[in-house]
């Protein structure tokens, strides 16, 4: 679901940008309020956990498409939806920078696709209700479903406002939702089998439980993932009459050339990327969860 430059035009990604950027604002000034420095490292490992499953497109049968999970809603129910939305933010910010994966025009709408919609809507209005009601694992799939139902709507919409698509919205909204539904729901059993296991094992084992998965996944698994087009590119490759690359402005040109020099990880072995992958989203998280709590303690002492 990772929109790129093309998709997306300034008049619609620079507000978006801005939009990410007061939303990360506004997780932090609610998060630092509860995060403490006990939760900095399960935090750290949950990160690279989610970025790594990230790399981890299975094939969906019948379709010549690929999916791979989002995380989240997975995120929000282990470590609350203000840390989660950072940690959302931390690994977005790092799979545009170092990848290329999501353009630097279009980060704010995928923060808002994939991070906020995920955290702010999915988790508090499905998943938080059912969890309450000891139901971890149905609410797990029904908020990642929604949440990539709103997600796939949402991109729509943006790729609409940039004048990207031409053709029948209608068709083009359809796709997304038929060929993310598959996907919601892989995820939301992948995400309540790993709550379960967290509530389960305790914080310490499933810290580093979830820290050996992701450097399995990255340096590992990802080497075997599919090559099949994912939602969006399906998608867009069925109405590919109907899409106008947007390509013409000046910050477009200047995004991609910034791209092409900060995507070093690109140019080394897939396995040594992806693991500096994992190293770079861990070390912005235990940045971020360094500052969470400590304006958590200096709150507290004064």
């Amino acid at each position: 679901m990772h929109l790129g430059n093309g998709i997306i035009c300034p008049v619609t990604g620079i507000p978006m940008l801005v939009a990410a950027g007061a939303a990360a604002f506004l997780a932090y000034k609610k998060g630092r309020k509860e995060f403490t420095k006990d939760k900095i490292m399960p935090a750290v490992a949950l990160t690279a956990l989610v970025f790594s499953l990230q790399m981890l497109n299975f094939a969906i049968p019948s379709t010549g498409s690929s999916g791979h999970i989002v995380g989240g809603t997975l995120l929000a129910a282990l470590l609350g939806p203000y840390a989660a939305f950072l940690a959302m933010c931390a690994i977005l910010i790092v799979q545009a920078v170092f990848f290329a994966d999501g353009g630097l025009l279009a980060l704010g709408c995928n923060i808002f696709n994939m991070g906020l919609l995920a955290c702010f809507v999915a988790y508090p209005l499905l998943y938080k209700p059912l969890e309450d009601r000891n139901k971890p694992f149905l609410g797990a799939i029904l908020a990642s479903i929604a949440a990539l139902q709103l997600g796939s709507i949402a991109v729509v919409g943006e790729a609409y406002l940039s004048g990207s698509i031409t053709g029948n919205i209608l068709n083009f909204a359809g796709l997304m939702q038929a060929i993310h539904l598959p996907i919601g729901v892989v995820e939301g059993v992948v995400s309540g089998c790993a709550i379960l296991f967290a509530r389960r094992a305790g914080e310490k084992a499933s810290t580093s439980v979830f820290g050996a998965i992701s450097l399995l996944c990255a340096g590992l698994i990802a080497q075997y993932a599919s090559s099949k087009p994912d939602g969006l590119e399906w998608s867009l490759l069925n109405i590919s009459d109907s899409v106008v690359m947007q390509t013409q402005y000046a910050l477009y040109t200047i995004s991609e050339a910034l791209q092409a020099k900060s995507a070093l990880l690109l140019s080394l072995p897939a396995y040594a990327g992806n693991l500096l992958g994992v190293a770079a989203v861990g070390g912005l998280m235990y940045l971020s969860s360094l500052v969470l709590s400590a304006k958590t303690v200096k709150a507290d002492a004064e």
